[in-house]
């Protein structure tokens, strides 16, 4: 095995761009030791990819030109050399984003993953635990925006399932199924391929799902998402193995039994979306919906974290978007005198 040296070795002569030093490896050494590789890997889904396109954009910043692997995916953060980052590298960063016109939640998310990967530089003893606090203290990122994403209408769910319930092939159900399960427990699309047929009791309704960090909860279905999910079962059978399979172009179930993929989930909703007139929405717009009618319906805003998943109220505060809604009903209480022309 190379090293844990070899990591921080850079090109002798390095990049100077605006006056920066190299950050280039010549040689990314093994991803054991990797700091943002290892901080990667603790991550899953949605965020694993989220969080690399971070750290892409910032070893943009740091003059580390592109590379990719062999599946033409981005790979420059390995390329990277995070332990030879130190405050003023941090700053510049920071002050760059800032300046690059990103959305303040926009720059959190990319500086969080910035110090992600540097206190795995530390903990791998890779970077010294003074370098690693200096660069890790920077000043807050002020600012709010706007609720990412949007909510989805009782009117554009009632399409989507009527969409599914018209097509007679095995999907049909399928695909009923997993928009139920998405809006009426906000299962995240990498939650929902990673169920097994063992994780739900159909006599209860209690669905266990493994969140982000590997932390189950519980999630209870009922009314039309438990029977749109009866009829699923009854045509996928009761062998042990994923709760969702592939279903092949002539209408039969995988015989593999092949779980699903996070594409495969985005395909399906965009192609239900289509068939129903919906307008284009994101798997993860299913989740806010279900946390914003949640709210609007008076459940408790730390029961609806728990049933989400999240970590904080804070992050299920987030998804609300009656603040929106109230400021929507009060401008319609003033009138502007204006007739339009021709009427």
């Amino acid at each position: 095995m190379t090293d844990k040296n070899e990591i921080i070795k850079t090109e002798t002569e390095g990049l100077a761009q605006g006056g920066r030093p190299g950050f280039v490896l010549t040689d990314p050494g093994p991803l054991d030791m990797h700091p943002a590789a290892v901080y990667l890997a603790h991550l899953q889904g949605s965020g694993r990819r989220t969080m690399a396109q971070s750290l892409n954009k910032i070893a943009g910043l740091l003059g580390v030109p592109r590379f990719e692997d062999s599946g033409g995916k981005e790979i420059t953060y390995q390329f990277t050399n995070w332990p030879g980052l130190r405050y003023q590298h941090a700053a510049l960063i920071r002050t760059l984003l800032l300046e690059g016109g990103n959305r303040p939640a926009t720059i959190k998310r990319d500086l969080a993953a910035l110090r992600g990967v540097l206190k795995q530089a530390w903990k791998l003893g890779i970077m010294s635990a003074e370098d690693y606090r200096r660069a890790v203290d920077l000043e807050r990122v002020n600012g709010e925006t706007l609720p990412a994403g949007r909510e989805l209408t009782p009117g554009e769910i009632l399409a989507l399932i009527t969409a599914c319930e018209n097509d007679p092939d095995p999907d049909g159900a399928r695909d009923a199924a997993i928009i139920g399960l998405l809006y009426a427990a906000g299962l995240r699309r990498e939650e929902v391929i990673n169920l097994d047929l063992a994780n739900y009791d159909p006599a209860s309704g209690r669905l266990v799902v493994l969140g982000k960090g590997n932390k189950e909860r519980a999630a209870y279905i009922n009314n039309g998402a438990a029977d749109a999910l009866a009829d699923w079962l009854a045509i996928r059978g009761a062998a042990a193995g994923p709760l969702f399979v592939a279903v092949n172009k002539g209408g039969k179930l995988d015989p593999q039994a092949r779980r699903l993929s996070p594409q495969a989930i985005y395909n399906l909703l965009a192609r239900r979306a289509l068939a129903a007139g919906v307008a284009k929405f994101s798997p993860h717009d299913l989740r806010r919906t279900f946390v914003s009618d949640l709210l609007e319906a008076g459940a408790d805003i730390a029961t609806v974290a728990k049933m989400a998943g999240h970590k904080s109220v804070e992050t299920t505060a987030r998804y609300d978007r009656r603040p929106e809604q109230a400021k929507r009903r009060a401008a319609g209480l003033l009138h502007v005198p204006y007739h339009k022309r021709g009427a």
